[in-house]
């Protein structure tokens, strides 16, 4: 089984794939078209950061954001075509809050409305897995508890949290499309990797669980989190939020490390690291139906390189 580096997100009645030399995008639109968008990556060799270990995680993550914001802004956009005028209202509506783009689309700055997007996502993420879960242990403060069982129950609490977070998340309608195109990228890249030829009813056999998810990557920032802030000791509440947000670069470079040696080790070791991510993956892929599995080998094929090695761990 061959270990790529190639990835994927799923979009809005759609997918993007990012090889090591391009990125597409493929949308199924309202009429059954498919809209495909190919760029080729500007590569910047000079960025040494993007190849030291545990720090590189940082730049990658940020870059990637930036880059799923924008392919999902698009795929909202295009997913709305040739819809009847009120169903596209309403899906705008939709997705103008989602991405809180409306005001910067007005004063024509969509790059702005990207960067606001990203920085939103990260502070809600911040207020939602960090400060809640570190206040939430102040109810416990009558209790004889030691900072190690502090810091442990305020990591199950963010835990807690992601969990419901997902399973909330899943019950959207919306959100139900994006976790079927999830699957239907999972299962096409799984049988890229093992050679198989890129048709639907190949891809079908292949699980909709691929350790190199972000789902995975997010379950086990979490976990490192939990260890990393066992050992920062215990403060007021502000000052832990505040010392987690310094220690957040380190655990995402730390996590990106595991999720990358992870993702190409059969050991049995990286089996049981990457086991609670595929389990959540329950929640955050769903079986797709074959337009969808269409839709992921359009957006594979543009990705794969003629020159293999690139393409390998």
């Amino acid at each position: 089984m061959k270990k790529t580096t190639i990835g994927g997100m799923a979009l809005i009645e759609g997918i993007m794939m990012k090889g090591p030399k391009k990125i597409s995008i493929v949308i199924r639109k309202p009429n059954g078209e498919l809209y495909k968008e190919v760029k080729d990556l500007s590569v910047d060799d000079t960025n040494k950061f993007k190849k030291i270990p545990f720090i590189r995680g940082i730049f990658i993550l940020f870059e990637q954001m930036f880059l799923g914001t924008k392919a999902l802004m698009k795929s909202a956009d295009i997913a709305m075509q040739d819809l009847p005028q009120e169903e596209r209202e309403k899906q705008k509506d939709f997705f103008d809050r989602l991405f809180e783009k409306k005001f910067f689309q007005k004063i024509g700055i969509s790059d702005i409305a990207i960067y606001f997007s990203v920085i939103l996502s990260v502070i809600l993420g911040i207020l939602l897995f960090f400060y809640i879960p570190t206040w939430s242990v102040e109810i416990f403060k009558k209790f004889n508890i030691n900072n190690f069982g502090k810091n442990m129950i305020e990591g199950i609490v963010r835990v807690i949290v992601f969990i419901f977070y997902l399973f909330f998340a899943s019950q959207m309608k919306e959100i139900k499309r994006v976790f079927e195109y999830h699957g239907a990228e999972h299962k096409t890249i799984f049988a890229y990797e093992n050679g198989s030829e890129l048709t639907v009813q190949n891809i079908k056999k292949f699980s909709t669980h691929h350790p190199r998810c972000g789902t995975s990557f997010l379950f086990i920032v979490i976990i490192i989190s939990i260890i990393v802030f066992t050992l920062s000791g215990w403060q007021s509440v502000l000052i832990r939020t505040i010392l987690r947000l310094l220690l957040l670069p380190i655990i995402v470079g730390i996590s990106y490390e595991i999720i990358r040696w992870a993702g190409k080790s059969e050991s049995l070791l990286a089996k049981i690291v990457s086991y609670p991510g595929l389990w959540l993956q329950n929640i955050t892929t769903r079986e797709p139906d074959e337009k969808q599995i269409e839709v992921a080998i359009e957006a594979l094929k543009e990705v794969i390189p003629e020159d293999k090695s690139l393409d390998e761990w």
